[in-house]
């Protein structure tokens, strides 16, 4: 007599269970969409930098309270609703409901103002709405005020900005972070969850849906709207070499290319699996930067004799290339914006030689070399590299190219130290033409306690920045604009380079772009 113990009543009852259920079937890949990035990302804290890459990074893990449409009209995004009151002193502003930490924490409004508070000790638009702030107060747990000084007409559209730096929330702890020092922890609440176990500086990122992200109803539009994770995993694999970087987009390795180099682009529009189109309309502003804390461009007329030997047109073929892909333009604000001028520019269009050298004999330049960082990883900027390198010497300056990584750069370009101990003269970069449409770009700012990387220090510059935060009308507006402009060229504050345009490249079986100044990754998907 067979006795039944308990083993085989278990064993009976799976073997039950899988002629009920059938075959077990294979569980289902996980959705992956693959990426090659601009640049490497070794900053991870888009408060304390401006660079592009960790901007891209804070928007795949962060969310903001306002974010900009593609009319650049800001709109609701973690608030829900807010008001203000008659006489536009107090702002009041309710979160969303189910707004989380990636950790499981809810977002409060003590998280919201320690946010704001470190964001507007760095960034520009920041420090201005800081300026006219009396305090930020939490009503409750998802309501809270701004208690302004004085009616201030940029509020929404700067804790909407939509590019560096971003008035990205963070965990209160973390906020708490000095300004000025890079963040640890890092707890969003945005679609994606940064996996820092799986993060090799130098070659690759990696981003997982976040499942607990409450998105909002509306569809996406550019920065707002709803921001739907449609893969499972992002990651980033970094490239330095172009070439590389191409290959494997064709061979199907990767699915996009966020910023190939011109030179390439024949071969990617000649591939019918590829698609190659420019999603920002803007396009980008070439900057030549000058350390304004160092000789030799601690003299205004020096820099001014420098920026007088950048011709756009030599840096835009040099670098960009085909001529489809940028124009010329004089204005400090992007050509084909509301406050394009030419005021004070017959600096920038001399972009003769001749001309900048007898200016900076009139300088007395003498003799300092010139150090200029060279991102050798970013072919476009290594090549503005060059380029200036070159018409430096031709007016007669000594010139020290140093070549590094971008990340290296982004690094560096933080130190006020002499040339000796590990400072600079010069590095290039761009700004997408969003970020330095107005006078309240950081890029623009006269304060050299607050200001960007070089630190311009003219109090005429930052009483006009001032004026245009206060104007209630568009000729107000404008005004100040001008005056802006007219001290950044007398300051010679940077060289401004061109207006360009620079296309992505992507496998067909990539859907959902967002058409935007700034590279989304929410609303992606990638078809099998």
């Amino acid at each position: 007599m067979l006795r039944w113990t308990r083993r085989h009543v278990l064993a009976a009852a799976a073997v039950f269970a899988s002629v009920v259920a059938g075959p077990a079937l294979p569980a289902q890949a996980e959705s992956v969409l693959r990426v090659i990035p601009h640049a490497d990302l070794k900053n991870l804290d888009p408060i304390w930098t401006t660079a592009y890459i960790s901007r891209n990074h804070g928007y795949l893990i962060y969310d903001t309270l306002f974010a900009m449409n593609e009319e650049f009209v800001p709109q609701p995004q973690m608030v829900d609703t807010y008001e203000v009151s008659d006489d536009k002193l107090t702002w009041t502003f309710k979160l969303r409901d189910g707004l989380k930490f990636h950790d499981g924490a809810d977002v409060t409004s003590d998280d919201v103002i320690a946010s704001l508070k470190r964001w507007g000790a760095r960034d520009g638009m920041g420090q201005q709405l800081m300026g006219a702030m009396g305090e930020m107060v939490a009503v409750d747990a998802s309501t809270f005020q701004f208690k302004l000084k004085d009616p201030y007409g940029l509020v929404l559209e700067s804790i909407g900005k939509i590019s560096s730096n971003v008035p990205f929330i963070m965990p209160k702890r973390v906020a708490e972070t000095d300004p000025f020092k890079q963040i640890e922890d890092y707890t969003g609440s945005g679609p994606f969850v940064f996996v820092k176990e799986e993060w090799v500086p130098g070659s690759k990122v990696v981003y997982k849906k976040f499942a607990d992200y409450k998105p909002r109803s509306e569809a996406p539009d550019a920065a707002s709207g709803g921001k739907i994770a449609k893969v499972d995993r992002v990651e980033w694999t970094y490239f330095p070499d172009q070439t590389t970087a191409m290959n494997a987009l064709i061979n199907g390795e990767v699915d996009y290319f966020e910023s190939p180099a011109n030179d390439l682009m024949p071969l990617l529009e000649a591939n019918s699996d590829i698609t190659v189109e420019i999603n920002d309309p803007l396009g980008n502003i070439g900057f030549s930067r000058f350390n304004h804390l160092l000789p030799p461009f601690d003299n205004a007329d020096v820099r001014r004799a420098a920026i007088m030997a950048m011709k756009q047109d030599d840096y835009m073929q040099g670098a960009v290339g085909d001529q489809k892909f940028w124009k010329t333009c004089y204005s400090v604000f992007p050509c084909g914006t509301p406050l394009q001028n030419e005021t004070g520019s017959d600096v920038m269009k001399t972009g003769d030689l001749e001309k900048a050298k007898e200016a900076l004999a009139a300088a007395n330049y003498d003799g300092t070399p010139v150090v200029i960082m060279q991102p050798t990883d970013i072919p476009l900027l290594s090549a503005f590299s060059l380029i200036t390198a070159e018409k430096l010497r031709n007016i007669g300056m000594k010139v020290d190219v140093q070549a590094m990584d971008w990340s290296t750069l982004t690094s560096r370009r933080a130190k006020r130290d002499p040339v000796a101990d590990g400072g600079w003269n010069i590095f290039h970069t761009w700004w997408i033409g969003a970020d330095v449409i107005d006078p309240m770009a950081i890029a623009f700012s006269g304060d050299p306690e607050k200001g960007w990387f070089g630190w311009p220090k003219d109090a005429d510059l930052e009483a006009a920045r001032s004026a245009y935060a206060k104007a209630t009308t568009a000729e107000e507006k404008k005004a100040s604009a001008e005056k802006v402009q007219e001290r950044l060229w007398a300051i010679g504050a940077s060289g401004h380079l061109g207006q360009f345009f620079v296309p992505v490249a992507y496998r067909n079986n990539v859907k959902g772009l967002i058409k935007s100044p700034v590279q989304f990754f929410w609303n992606m998907s990638v078809d099998e």
